[in-house]
């Protein structure tokens, strides 16, 4: 019995500590993400995000806007993807057992931070979504790197 307990608390602390990695966009374009220009005409930017921390580490988990994929993420990695202006939209990202999703109303010329992040779940890590105000989003997506988009594990 304390083998099995000792095994699945490894296997946990694995979960919640090891690495996982995705393509990375190429650092200029991370760069320049990071500038946090105004969208083009019409449109509304929306950066996802997930901080570098060490809890959940080695697990990857999609993201969709409006089910298009928007790319797989990891720790210490964010996205940034236009959206139609002055309309709601659909964020969705992978958890435990269906995607847990959230409703933006982004209006056209702005910018919207999401942070995704790991919570444990009943059997494995799931994941939400929660928005931020622009300047804790601009601080947390400043310390990250820009992940390549349109990688998705699965089908929204």
């Amino acid at each position: 019995m304390k083998l099995i307990k000792t095994t699945a608390a490894l296997a946990l602390l694995a979960i919640m500590t090891g690495c996982a990695s995705v393509n990375m966009a190429p650092q200029q374009e991370s760069t320049a993400a990071k500038e946090f220009t105004y969208p083009d005409d019409g449109k509304a930017g929306v950066y996802v995000f997930r901080k570098d921390s060490p809890f959940g580490a080695a697990l990857k988990k999609d993201i969709w806007i409006n089910g298009e994929c928007i790319g797989e993420s990891a720790r210490g990695v964010f996205f940034y993807h236009q959206v139609e202006g002055s309309q709601e939209h659909e964020n969705a990202t992978e958890s435990e057992f269906s995607p847990n999703t959230m409703t933006l109303f982004a209006e056209a010329g702005n910018n919207y931070f999401v942070e995704q992040y790991i919570r444990m779940g009943a059997f494995v890590g799931g994941a939400n979504l929660r928005q931020h105000d622009e300047e804790s989003g601009m601080r947390e997506v400043s310390k990250l790197d820009l992940a390549a988009s349109g990688n998705c594990s699965r089908e929204l």
